[in-house]
């Protein structure tokens, strides 16, 4: 009986069935893909072709090993059933990964597809757990935990959720769930559990490397790896909502010059148009944007414009879209996919068709007048109800294959753009799946609230987004609902965060502020109201001299900012880093939660508790630390209680590297 065999340098596995195929996918690295009564696919482009090694192979009767670098999965046909467990082991031979067993009388199975009607199948991956592993990665969720290990994850996009399905174990392994559809992990002590509602195939990707810098860069080598940031991505972006006309928008920027202030972007936000799909500017409010657009470059200041991907039935574009087949199809009932001022339907960004002609309008309405950055929200897409299997997109069913959405949207810009001539491209976005940093895509952490719970989870979020893979990650400074300009405790919370966001890869405030001011129309309409004011002027006399000097912070670190987006560009590094990624051997640094490391050299504690002057610090062993404040030096290894009166923060340089801070934070 032959179980295993050699094609093309791919080991393949079969059984009743079931295909199993294990190919060398770039340096230390092996894709892994099953499917039951069918053929081996490469769908949905996340995984690029890497660049081609040789793995070894071995074969006997009921045992097979395929060796690529530092990485080797052996296979085994074992029992009376013949069935496939898959171990995966680094080139110290120490075990870094191992399928689940039958339970003997149990019956259990590693890879377990569960028919659903029409061909697919519910699928289950187990893997025995290590008790011992931390796991730390898989995008951005709103919680204050940083070794996942134990927690239950949703394999779904949400406002303020981002699915992406790469982890990294201190175990020395990085793992890519490559599979779009909604589903769960769960990371339990017993077993790990991957489940994809409704899939066609297995297919996942591992990768074995002796440092964390190691693994994420073999990731960033298969999934892809951020352009540059454009120049104007380094400094202070300003927006709020919303600036609802040319007049403030202009107020605001020539403001700005006037007191010195230095700013590289203003954003106008969401409603600047007539309705949602039309994708344009509203003339009522905007009667001459090209000239808007002119005068903020002459002051130095890009415009980035927002885009929503709902199409309001009203929309002048919704009959052509709707009848051209460029729409998400509700599969029964009434097409409302989204309620907000009005009936909304969303453009399919996975039809190639509708990429084309979003981008046009958008180009010819926005890209010609000089805007050269979008901001791309509700990318998830929000949907009023998220049941996922009532969805339709031209690459399959919602449930199957909803988390690409988002890069898909991201791709519909960064390639029109390339075609357009533009090289310098980063966009907004709200959302982000594996890839997505290749499009250019500077994910924000959506709608989040205005409290300090709230803020300590974009710590984490931000550690584990870099670590899945999206290396261009920021928040809205002071979070987006509830903050009111007039409470002297938001101000604080404010300014606690715009000091962390001067840390961030992106510094951007903006905000639904209080008290806001309502919006009618000319012809009578209610439209999206305005918010409070939110530049750094707005929050008084104490806030204001503090702002506008971490400003000037982000101001001084701009070659260093400049530096690490290169980093980012060529290997895949995170600009905002867990303490570990420099630090690996040190233990302790797997386990902080609440400080990190902008780059290689600084090292960040955001003050994120309210009313607080100072906080516990650890600090990395192997270096001394200067504090930035203070010029003290401290040595690595060790807890220390640092003071931070409001107007500063813990931040330590390493010792010997960017000194020009010190005395400036």
């Amino acid at each position: 009986m032959r179980y295993f065999e050699e094609y093309e340098g791919n080991l393949i596995y079969r059984q009743d069935g079931e295909t199993v195929m294990i190919s060398s996918w770039g340096e230390n690295s092996l894709r892994i893909r099953s499917t039951l009564l069918g053929d081996i696919t490469d769908e949905y482009g996340t995984l690029l072709t890497p660049v081609a090694t040789k793995p070894e192979i071995t074969i006997e009767d009921k045992h097979a090993t395929i060796t690529n670098g530092k990485i080797r999965a052996e296979l085994s046909a074992y029992g009376w059933r013949n069935w496939l467990q898959i171990s995966f082991y680094n080139q110290k031979n120490e075990l870094l990964l191992q399928e689940m067993t039958d339970g003997n009388a149990l019956t259990l199975k590693a890879r377990h597809f569960k028919a659903l009607p029409g061909g697919h199948y519910r699928l289950k991956a187990s893997f025995i757990s290590n008790p011992k592993e931390k796991i730390y990665g898989m995008g951005q969720y709103q919680q204050e935990i940083m070794d996942l290990k134990g927690c239950n994850i949703e394999l779904a996009h949400r406002n303020s959720q981002a699915s992406v399905p790469f982890m990294l174990s201190n175990l020395g392994y990085g793992f890519l769930w490559n599979n779009p559809s909604v589903g769960e992990v769960h990371f339990g002590v017993n077993t790990t559990e991957w489940i994809a509602e409704n899939t066609k195939q297995l297919d996942y990707w591992i990768t074995a490397g002796d440092t964390p810098a190691e693994i994420e860069e073999a990731y960033a080598n298969v999934t892809g790896k951020t352009p540059m940031m454009p120049e104007y991505g380094l400094g202070f972006w300003q927006c709020k909502l919303r600036y609802y006309n040319e007049e403030q928008v202009l107020k605001v920027a020539r403001e700005y010059k006037e007191r010195n202030i230095p700013l590289d972007v203003i954003i106008i936000d969401y409603y600047h148009w007539p309705r949602c799909g039309d994708w344009r500017f509203d003339e009522e409010y905007f009667p001459n944007p090209k000239h808007m657009i002119e005068e903020l470059k002459s002051m130095g200041i890009e415009t980035m414009v927002s885009v929503w991907p709902q199409v309001d039935c009203r929309s002048e574009n919704f009959e052509e879209m709707k009848q051209q087949g460029l729409l998400v199809k509700t599969n029964s009932g009434i097409d409302v996919q989204m309620l907000f001022h009005g009936n909304n339907v969303f453009m399919d960004a996975t039809n190639p068709r509708t990429r084309k002609y979003v981008w046009e309008k958008c180009y010819n309405n926005y890209g010609k007048m000089g805007v050269k950055a979008f901001w791309l929200d509700e990318a998830e897409p929000e949907f009023s109800a998220y049941d996922f299997e009532h969805y339709k997109y031209y690459a399959g069913n919602a449930a199957m294959v909803s988390n690409l959405y988002p890069r898909e949207y991201a791709r519909l810009f960064y390639e029109g753009q390339k075609e357009s001539g533009q090289d310098d491209i980063v966009n907004l976005i709200r959302c982000a799946w594996a890839g997505s940093q290749r499009y250019g895509a500077l994910v924000w952490s959506g709608d989040i609230m205005s409290t300090y719970e709230d803020f300590r989870k974009q710590i984490c979020a931000g550690i584990h987004m870099g670590i899945a893979g999206i290396p261009w990650w920021t928040t809205d400074i002071g979070g987006f609902h509830g903050g009111n300009i007039q409470d002297d405790n938001f101000k604080e919370l404010l300014i606690r965060w715009f000091q962390f966001g001067t840390f961030c890869p992106v510094m951007r405030i903006h905000g639904c502020r209080q008290p806001g001011e309502s919006i009618i129309n000319k012809a009578g309409e209610v439209r999206e109201w305005t918010g409070a004011e939110n530049e750094v002027w707005s929050f008084g006399q104490e806030a204001y001299p503090i702002l506008v000097k971490f400003i000037q912070v982000r101001e001084m670190m701009r070659d260093y900012t400049r530096s690490l987006m290169k980093e980012a560009h060529e290997k895949g590094a995170p600009v905002m880093r867990a303490l570990f990624y420099e630090f690996p051997e040190d233990k302790e640094c797997w386990n902080i939660a609440d400080s990190y490391l902008y780059g290689p050299d600084i090292l960040v504690a955001p003050v994120c508790h309210e009313h607080e002057l100072k906080r516990r610090v650890y600090l990395p062993k192997g270096v001394n630390w200067v504090n930035a404040h203070s010029g003290n030096s401290y040595e690595g290894g060790k807890y220390y209680e640092i003071e931070a009166q409001i107007d500063t923060l813990p931040v330590f340089l390493r010792e010997g590297r960017q000194e020009y801070l010190i005395g400036q934070i």
